[in-house]
């Protein structure tokens, strides 16, 4: 009787676990789930000349800003990566981790764009590297009226 008490106990104490699991498991995919439902997608092309852009922005719930971004150059490898940033006011700012056509060494670049009128312009700005990170220098101005490319909007595919 003392044995078939205890195995019942361990038993329930064992479902008891296991449902609890359950449920975390089901609140943490819930989580994901909202966390994708609330994300907006935004996607951008840009010509300039023989070379084109391509931007595919996810914006989730705590503004966090990702997404591929791919430059395809004529004359040069394409650049093919993803860019990591946030929104301040108008502009965003990102990190831009790229690979320069079949070359295995990864980059990574400040970028800014500022958004005007429904487009996304790349600004250019002087880069510094500390520790090996780069950024853009502090006092020094972005110009958005110097960049190659002026990314509008498209239809996501």
């Amino acid at each position: 009787m003392k044995n078939l008490l205890t195995y019942f106990a361990v038993f329930v104490s064992a479902f008891l676990l296991s449902c609890n699991q359950s449920t975390e498991k089901n609140k943490q995919a819930g989580e994901i789930k909202m966390a994708l439902d609330s994300s907006k997608m935004e996607c951008y092309q840009a010509i300039d000349g023989v070379d084109t852009g391509s931007l595919k922005l996810s914006t989730d719930a705590k503004g966090k800003v990702t997404g591929p971004l791919i430059i395809n150059y004529l004359d040069k490898g394409d650049s093919n990566g993803q860019i990591d940033g946030n929104f301040r006011g108008d502009t965003l700012f990102a990190h831009y981790t790229f690979k320069i056509g079949s070359n295995k060494t990864t980059y990574k670049n400040p970028l800014a764009f500022l958004k005007k009128d429904g487009k996304l312009i790349l600004g250019v700005g002087q880069i510094e590297t500390f520790l090996g990170v780069s950024r853009f220098v502090k006092g020094k101005p972005i110009s958005f009226e110097r960049g190659r490319f002026s990314f509008v909007p498209v239809d996501c595919k």
